[in-house]
């Protein structure tokens, strides 16, 4: 790996252990408090992180989802969807949603551990997958969930002054919007808060002062 890139280990050590995936609650849920329905456990979720170390650094791999979908259509998003009952863990489907959606194997997916868990105005509980995505892959996105596969530095994402918060009024009370910026793309929601999150426990561990671009 590149000596201007998070070095393996550090990485993995800024993450929750693959063998112990994260059972806390949403790391946002007191924001939501008011908007979920405390008698309806949030559904089950998992998203892949994807990091492709590029000539010019690592990249975080992103998807735009197309229109016409339940939940976040049109969003910039991680590939991702519902644990199924089949699924061994949050691991395993992330895994399994990233081959469905953008045609990514396992075989070039290297696992190295979980952000916190994300809870959505949706009703879902995310449970993020950060790894190394093999340089060769090549994007085959289904046309009926993702319109478009995109990568974005991983130092842009570290940098401060890329992110900006946003207040506004949502069923009565002021909420705070996290967004990045980056031409041509929104990138805010939930993925925005998750890529927070991935900074924060970065940061944390004494890495992104050391490695922002």
């Amino acid at each position: 790996m590149k000596s201007d890139t998070p070095p393996l280990h550090r990485l993995r050590a800024a993450l929750h252990p693959l063998e112990h995936p994260p059972r806390t609650p949403g790391w946002n849920r007191d924001a939501l408090a008011d908007l979920l329905d405390p008698a309806r456990p949030p559904v089950e979720a998992a998203v892949l992180v994807g990091l492709v170390e590029r000539d010019d650094g690592l990249q975080v791999l992103l998807t735009r989802r197309t229109d016409g979908l339940r939940h976040h259509a049109g969003q910039v998003s991680f590939p991702g969807g519902r644990i199924e009952p089949l699924d061994a863990g949050p691991a395993a489907a992330a895994l399994r949603e990233a081959e469905e959606e953008i045609g990514l194997p396992p075989a070039q997916v290297t696992p190295l551990g979980y952000l916190d868990p994300l809870l959505t105005i949706t009703g879902f509980r995310v449970v993020p997958l950060v790894g190394f995505v093999a340089s060769d892959y090549e994007a085959r996105p289904d046309p009926n969930e993702v319109a478009e596969v995109f990568e974005v530095p991983l130092g842009l994402l570290l940098d401060p002054a890329n992110l900006l918060r946003h207040t506004l009024d949502y069923r009565g009370q002021a909420r705070e919007i996290v967004e990045f910026r980056y031409p041509d793309r929104r990138i805010w929601g939930a993925t925005a808060m998750m890529l927070l999150n991935l900074r924060e426990r970065l940061h944390a561990d004494g890495m992104d002062d050391a490695h922002r671009r």
